[in-house]
């Protein structure tokens, strides 16, 4: 019996290294054949069919209320786990001390790291897509190309880590 569950952990060691090689880019999918007639869709399941198109970023919609910016602004730095600490003073992105800026680079951060997919950037009306740069002077957003490749690259590392350990504390049992 411990010769069959040592070939199942090897199997599943080899089943995980690949999955994470897979989600680094080392192994690359066979890519869908171009439809010659394109079906629209609201939501794809396979995620952000912007992407496609070329690189995005999520802004503050101009339009939005205050109070809404404010709210999404809030949550997105807070529950959200955006990563707002160069709104702070002396942060590279805290000049213009302004709602719509602000609020721009947190809804920016946090669709980033949250898949570039569409819903990510709703904040309740508040945000919106863009394929114009919206970075100023010393402050960059993050584009979905460079997100999207870390992202991917951090998947592998995490379920790689993940199947070594599992397979770990399996076999110490």
């Amino acid at each position: 019996m411990k010769r069959k569950e040592l070939m199942i952990m090897h199997g599943i060691l080899i089943l995980g290294w690949f999955i994470a090689s897979a989600a680094a880019g080392r192994i690359t999918p066979q890519e869908k054949a171009e439809s010659v007639t394109p079906i629209p869709t609201l939501s794809p399941p396979e995620g952000n069919m912007t992407f496609i198109d070329g690189v995005t970023w999520c802004v503050a919609r101009p339009g939005a209320t205050q109070e809404d910016l404010q709210n999404a602004l809030d949550w997105a730095c807070g529950p959200g786990g955006a990563d707002c600490s160069q709104l702070q003073p002396g942060g590279r992105c805290y000049q213009p001390n302004t709602l719509l800026t602000h609020a721009s680079y947190a809804f920016n951060i946090f669709y980033q790291q949250n898949g570039n997919s569409d819903i990510a950037c709703n904040f309740g009306g508040a945000g919106a897509l863009v394929k114009r740069d919206p970075s100023f002077g010393s402050c960059k957003f993050l584009a979905s190309e460079t997100s999207a490749a870390a992202s991917s690259a951090m998947l592998g590392r995490r379920v790689w880590i993940a199947m070594v350990a599992l397979i770990s504390l399996r076999l110490r049992v």
